[in-house]
């Protein structure tokens, strides 16, 4: 492959966690500690950026606002926000490793783009302690990355490529033209194009469709379909330039972008 050298991962929704649950029930779990009632659509709205940032999002966003203020006397401020994820990180290291199931055809797709000489990275919204779980359950299920810049790792995360230029650093690849990112969020899209990357989008296993692959397929053709639409729409709007089903489609994708020139 002449065109390509590596490829950089997300984790959750894109290569783990089918449709990615893992932070969902966490994110609500959090809040009702609080005495707020978040939903999973307002957990999920965030999804990609780091885990303060999100709960940051969502704690702003006007009817959690609204409620936090109700129940606390007070509008949001960054020392909730900081309670808040204080609560989470713990809450969400206890239950991550039970969602680190690969998606399917991950490992396969893995191997076959190590075989056509690529290196392979990883980033993601998680923090190292988060994601020191779920290490051991991917590698024992035949995947581990040659890196992994986590949230806070660097001094900023998602959109910014900060992460991305740390994989860079850690593979020894550049230009950045070079490298691929592969998420399935606007976030981690975002985090990509800020770094100067080719970007794909994965639409069904990811956070925009939030269905396992035993709900997908309980599903009508047009209804998959549907969904699929819908994806695709958000991750080409946050500048996806191309956009797959899962990453089991990626090598496929790749070696007709290299023979395209």
């Amino acid at each position: 492959m002449s065109r390509f050298k590596a490829v950089v991962f997300d984790w959750a929704g894109t290569t783990i966690d089918f449709g990615s649950f893992a932070p969902m029930g966490v994110f609500v779990a959090a809040f009702r500690q609080f005495g707020v009632d978040a939903t999973i659509a307002e957990a999920r709205a965030p999804m990609g950026a780091p885990k303060r940032d999100h709960i940051k999002a969502m704690i702003t966003a006007p009817r959690l606002a609204a409620e936090w203020t109700r129940v606390h006397g007070a509008a949001p401020s960054e020392a909730d926000i900081d309670r808040v994820y204080k609560v989470f990180v713990p809450m969400n290291e206890k239950v991550v490793a039970d969602y680190a199931t690969l998606v399917p055809g991950a490992r396969e797709a893995v191997e076959k783009l190590r075989g056509m000489g690529l290196k392979i990275g990883s980033t993601t919204g998680y923090t190292r302690s988060i994601m020191e779980r779920v290490f051991p359950v991917a590698a024992a299920q035949g995947y581990a990355p040659d890196c992994c810049v986590c949230s806070d790792d660097l001094p900023e995360g998602r959109p910014g490529p900060l992460q991305m230029y740390q994989c860079f650093i850690d593979l020894k690849v550049w230009p950045a033209a070079s490298v691929v990112k592969v998420d399935d969020t606007p976030p981690g899209i975002a985090e990509g194009i800020n770094a100067g990357c080719l970007t794909v989008g994965v639409a069904l296993s990811g956070n925009i469709v939030g269905r396992t692959p035993q709900e997908l397929a309980a599903l009508p053709a047009e209804e998959v379909q549907a969904l699929r639409a819908q994806a695709t729409k958000v991750l080409r709007a946050a500048g996806a330039q191309h956009v797959i089903d899962t990453v089991a489609d990626l090598p496929d994708l790749l070696i007709r972008l290299d023979q395209s020139g």
